[in-house]
């Protein structure tokens, strides 16, 4: 599993680039945790609609599968960039130095081919549910209120492309860490022990006082 982690930043060009990335994630992710919040409410309505008034909210289903996407995946280039995805933190922590920076740069290049991957497919679909001379400018709709899907569509491929920013940007961290040989490079999750999450939670509580 991941535990916490630093990221790192100085004045050089990669350390710019990730803090440039940084509003872009954090925009995203506040946008999927509002649509969780937005949900509860519609989930709320609905089941007051149906217990009271015997009239549940129409196309509450059509809702849920449209926010789908942005639940899923709006906030994962963030959750990247911090380190919070599922780690292998016992072979990782077994590693030091080149030898730890190498197997970083391995494993996000992997996953970087998978997001292109993703992202060619992704981008398919949402062609194929596209079309401008169609109504509402969509192929397809959801089966209860009749949404257009397209805009659920396009959201996986344009969160995707952040997320392969963020991943080139990390590899650039790693490799840079791997060939000069760095103890704490720049714009990649560092993972802290429980001593420095100690001592970072006493320095944040000290500063809120």
């Amino acid at each position: 599993m991941a535990g916490s982690a630093a990221v790192l930043e100085d004045s050089s060009l990669l350390s710019k680039l990730d803090r440039a990335l940084l509003p872009l994630e954090r925009l995203f992710a506040l946008l999927s945790g509002l649509t969780v919040f937005s949900l509860m409410f519609l989930a709320a309505y609905s089941v007051t609609g149906r217990k009271f008034f015997n009239s549940p909210l129409s196309g509450y289903v059509d809702y849920i599968e449209a926010a789908m996407p942005l639940i899923a995946f709006m906030g994962v280039s963030f959750v990247q960039r911090e380190g919070g995805h599922i780690r292998m933190d016992i072979v990782i922590a077994a590693l030091k130095g080149r030898a730890m920076w190498l197997f970083e740069l391995l494993s996000v290049l992997l996953i970087l081919l998978v997001i292109l991957a993703l992202i060619w497919g992704s981008w398919s679909h949402f062609d194929r549910s596209f079309d401008m001379s169609r109504p509402l400018w969509s192929r397809d709709s959801s089966i209860d209120i009749g949404i257009p899907i397209w805009p659920s569509k396009l959201l996986v491929p344009v969160a995707f492309s952040v997320l392969a920013l963020r991943l080139m940007l990390q590899s650039w961290g790693y490799a840079r860490a791997f060939v000069l040989g760095l103890e704490a490079p720049v714009a990649v999750p560092l993972i802290l022990t429980v001593a420095e999450q100690a001592r970072l939670e006493a320095e944040q509580l000290e500063g809120a006082d």
